[in-house]
């Protein structure tokens, strides 16, 4: 081998190595991989999540920050100022109750506010379309026109008829006990209320430990106002009333501040205790569901007529387990939730896409029309022959045009019929004796297959297409180009 025969050679392999290294097999494994998503980042309602969508709140936690700050700085002057006195003069056990009370108090609140409440899933659009169609059937009227679906079911719950309440946002008939909040936009089951001092919805994951937040509160701030006030007398009984209260300054804000406090604390505590004992909501009691005696007309389903039994039901029974999977991946052939909106955007959204399928329909039948028109220019009778078509000075057709010029092609016809006549008077001669027109008619045009009867004259017409090589490859061009700008549209 030439010693100068090795440049080729290095070439070449460079050459293979350069394609294979850039070859679209090897692609997908240097693409980056897509990060799937949780369903806690596409969840319909208001709300925010934190840490991957571990803690799920309201939108609105404005309140909610103010009572984090005002059970610190209430507490932090507690143990800072307070505490120290009372546990020399009076006993240490003093600030360990206390701190038992505020750790105890913190966890419950934020429990309460990290938690699910029990956030009802949405229907996706398959089960709202299910949905429909049993309102139809249960109802007997047809899928046309406004029809407002029923807004109620009944069922029956130990004896007392229950009415379930339809949700148009969640596309749900909502479960026994369960209401819409307004201001998460999620139906929750067991809704009790929203309490913007907590961050979140009280419902039935969450109502046990907000119930335990507000009496350890209760408790906590009747401790901090007894104690500043047993600091303030001890003080004012060595140095004097005002000496007091300026050696501890503390002490009299923690004292105003728990002052204002302990009426509304302990006043819930009370309420959310009765509630409890009964087994009812918030959202009952007020709209006045239920009565507490049995042998009314409405008494209360839920209740077991015992005070102890309601109460272990409510705060030692188990916690369901929550309904929304706000951590799950999201997978791609998941049906997303539908779409909130009211009875009447919801139909309206029906007609528009009844409307959208029927242009689709009329353009598929466009499509159909003009392929079964263009079919009969492209291909010839195969009842005839080339013996049959051959002209005096014409080539046959199964005689190559080898001195036919190719022209510029033809502009595109709305009318191939038209254009088919047209070639046909350039190849054959004019006889007005055997051809009595030289256009197709409407009656004569020809028609999708299948549509026409076996007896029409159209079926034993004698119409002859002749078509020379250069003629059919423009028409089937022009055919191609008019399918493919009605494919645009």
């Amino acid at each position: 081998m030439p010693p100068g025969g090795g440049g080729p050679m290095k070439d070449c392999e460079y050459s293979q190595i350069s394609t294979h290294s850039s070859s679209p097999m090897e692609s997908p494994h240097k693409k980056k991989k897509i990060a799937a998503r949780r369903k806690w980042e596409v969840f319909p309602g208001r709300n925010k999540f934190f840490c991957n969508g571990r803690i799920m709140m309201a939108r609105q936690t404005g309140v909610f920050y103010l009572t984090l700050i005002l059970i610190l700085v209430t507490s932090g002057l507690f143990f800072a100022f307070d505490c120290p006195y009372l546990a020399v003069k009076i006993t240490p056990a003093i600030p360990v109750v206390g701190g038992i009370l505020f750790f105890f108090v913190m966890g419950t609140l934020l429990r309460t506010s990290f938690s699910d409440p029990g956030v009802l899933p949405r229907a996706t659009p398959d089960e709202a379309a299910d949905l429909e169609r049993q309102i139809d059937i249960a109802n007997g009227t047809s899928s046309g026109g406004y029809r407002p679906p029923p807004r109620t079911k009944e069922v029956i719950i130990n004896g007392q008829t229950v009415k379930l309440k339809y949700c148009f946002t969640c596309k749900i008939f909502r479960p026994p006990r369960a209401s819409h909040c307004s201001l998460c936009d999620n139906c929750v089951e067991r809704f009790d209320h929203h309490c913007p001092w907590v961050g979140n919805c009280v419902g039935k994951r969450n109502y046990r430990f907000f119930y335990m937040f507000i009496l350890s509160l209760s408790f906590l701030t009747v401790f901090i106002f007894a104690f500043v006030i047993t600091h303030v007398i001890l003080r004012s009984q060595q140095t004097g009333f005002l000496n007091a209260l300026k050696d501890s300054p503390a002490s009299v804000l923690e004292a105003v501040v728990c002052f204002f406090s302990v009426w509304s604390i302990v006043g819930l505590s009370g309420f959310h205790t009765y509630l409890i004992s009964s087994n009812q909501t918030t959202n009952e009691d007020i709209k006045g569901s239920w009565s507490n005696k049995r042998g009314k007309e409405n008494y209360n389903p839920y209740s077991y007529g015992n005070i102890f039994t309601n109460c272990c039901v409510a705060l030692c029974g188990p916690i369901s387990p929550s309904l929304i999977d706000r951590r799950g991946y999201i997978q791609p052939d998941t049906p997303q939730p539908a779409a909130p909106s009211n009875g009447i955007t919801m139909y309206g959204a029906t007609q528009s896409q009844s409307d959208m399928c029927d242009q689709d329909q009329c353009i598929q039948s466009t499509k159909f029309v003009l392929q079964a028109a263009a079919t009969p220019l492209l291909q010839s009778e195969p009842s005839l022959t080339s013996d049959e078509l051959h002209l005096p000075g014409k080539p046959g057709l199964g005689t190559p045009c080898a001195s036919l010029t190719l022209g510029p092609p033809t502009p595109p016809s709305s009318m191939p019929n038209l254009a088919a006549e047209a070639s046909l008077a350039d190849v054959l001669p004019r006889k007005e004796e055997h051809v009595a027109h030289q256009f197709l008619t409407p009656d004569e045009a020809p028609s999708p297959p299948g549509l026409l009867a076996a007896g029409s004259p159209l079926a034993h017409s004698r119409t002859v297409h002749v078509l020379g090589l250069a003629s059919q490859d423009s028409l089937h061009e022009d055919s191609v180009r008019g399918l493919v700008k009605l494919s645009s549209v």
